[in-house]
């Protein structure tokens, strides 16, 4: 079982619900089809790092798209706070005219994001997402001045603040990134604050897979994983094996199962949560938010169906439209939910 286990002690009312850490990245999602795809030589429903000429080249064949605040963990911290949560952000953008169109909108959603830009080094990172009739999307990333993040971003004093810390597995890459990982866990648990992860992509754990191991059982309460990420991290065959392997692991696992649903595992306890009907439009973005509708339920203190229901209604709204943001107003429907 996980030592990430809070102090006992009593810990001063939060100021924030959720901080959010992460690789801050400036989305563009564009339409595309299939013949697209195959002359810019791409794997459909892949995620492709390419450096800052590839980027401007495949930016300027693009078709236009729609441009906004991004990378997986900015895109959890703007649904939750659309959904009512109180979340802050830490990130690292460049001084460029990327970087101004990042910090404006993630605090336009009403997102604090207090971290100072890179100056002198990388432009801003930016992801340019493709989306393909049948809603799969083709990820082309140019990481940029965001995998300079490091420990100095991280200020103790704001992790005490948030009743839980989420980091994002792509950051976890460069050493300082996982190092920035391991102050602010430290920091949210002599606070007696929560920590989450959320695995990313399974690329990232077939990588960094003893890392994370060890990153998982010494230092998460709460895990967030596709089945496809569960199974890598874990080297399972099965979802099964996988998540039994994760129960023992976390105080708290999150599994995701696209149309299947989720699964809920807490010591003893499993929940299964079906996944809410809706129209496959973009893919872009479903983890993130059921991530931020679940966190958004836990720290108001919800039942674990509720918080999984809510993660749900937030991926199915978002999966329904282009880009990772809500286009609706969910409130009411969250509001009439048991607990």
């Amino acid at each position: 079982m996980t030592e990430a286990t809070p102090n006992p002690a009593t810990p001063n009312p939060a100021t924030f619900d959720i901080l959010g850490i992460g690789n801050a990245i400036v989305d563009v999602v564009s339409p595309a089809d299939d013949q697209f795809l195959s002359r810019h030589d791409m794997r459909k429903g892949a995620m492709m790092l390419v450096d800052a000429a590839a980027a401007d080249t495949l930016y300027a064949a693009m078709p236009p798209g729609q441009e906004s605040s991004g990378g997986s963990a900015a895109n959890t911290c703007a649904v939750a706070a659309a959904l009512g949560a109180r979340v802050a952000y830490i990130g690292k953008v460049a001084v460029d005219p990327l970087g101004v169109v990042f910090r404006h909108d993630i605090k336009a959603v009403g997102v604090h994001f207090p971290t100072s830009p890179l100056t002198g080094g990388a432009p801003t990172a930016r992801c340019l997402i493709l989306v393909t009739p049948d809603g799969q999307r083709t990820m082309n990333t140019f990481l940029g001045a965001c995998v300079t993040l490091d420990g100095s971003d991280v200020d103790p004093a704001l992790v005490a603040a948030a009743s839980v810390t989420y980091l994002e597995g792509y950051l976890f890459d460069p050493p300082a990134a996982q190092a920035a990982f391991h102050k602010a866990a430290s920091a949210a648990h002599a606070a007696g604050r929560q920590v989450a992860l959320s695995l990313s992509d399974p690329f990232c754990v077939n990588r960094h897979r003893s890392a994370f191991r060890d990153l998982v059982a010494h230092h998460v309460d709460i895990l967030f994983a596709n089945e496809t990420e569960i199974t890598s991290l874990y080297e399972q065959n099965t979802f099964e094996a996988a998540a039994e392997a994760a129960r023992a692991d976390v105080g708290l696992a999150v599994l995701t199962r696209g149309e299947a649903g989720s699964l809920i595992l807490r010591g003893d306890q499993s929940m299964t949560v079906a996944a809410e009907p809706t129209h496959v439009l973009d893919t872009t973005g479903a983890g993130d938010a059921y991530a931020a509708g679940f966190l958004t339920g836990l720290t108001a203190g919800k039942p674990l169906q509720v918080c999984g229901r809510i993660g749900s209604i937030a991926a199915a709204e978002v999966i329904s439209h282009y880009g990772a943001r809500l286009a609706a107003d969910l409130h009411g429907r969250i509001a009439a939910l048991a607990g």
